[in-house]
């Protein structure tokens, strides 16, 4: 995956429904705060950061630190692991997750406290190197 360089405002203002608009706004100045980093797109995803990944397996590529992406059906976050996460995730609020991401309908109508607590997590996870399953590197 590689930053595609196009505008995170228009992005944004492209996503539907207004909820993931809405929602998209609040996860940019929530990541962006977090990480300290400035958003990137990343394709259709909003990325803060870089890291090179390289799996047990040989694969190996790119992507953001923290990232998200504003989908029709519900705002995707990609974590590390949201196996990691799973007392947080207990007391978040409505959600469903897959391995590494974590799908919001409605960012009101979880606990952004909780949310902040997964992504600082993720963060220190990928800053530290990942672990045996995916060894990380910074690259930004």
């Amino acid at each position: 995956m590689k930053q595609t360089g196009s505008n995170v405002a228009a992005l944004i203002s492209a996503a539907t429904p207004a909820t993931r608009r809405r929602d998209a706004e609040t996860l940019t100045a929530l990541m962006q705060e977090i990480s300290g980093r400035e958003p990137a797109t990343w394709g259709t995803i909003i990325g803060f950061g870089s890291c090179h990944y390289r799996y047990p397996t040989g694969t190996e590529g790119d992507m953001p630190i923290l990232a998200f992406a504003p989908r029709k059906a519900a705002t995707t976050i990609y974590l590390d692991d949201t196996g990691r996460h799973g007392e947080a995730l207990g007391d978040l609020g409505p959600h469903t997750t897959g391995r590494g991401c974590l799908y919001i309908k409605d960012l009101e109508k979880v606990d952004l406290d909780v949310l902040r607590g997964i992504l600082e997590s993720t963060l220190a996870w990928t800053e530290a190197g990942g672990d045996d399953y995916a060894k990380i590197t910074v690259t930004d």
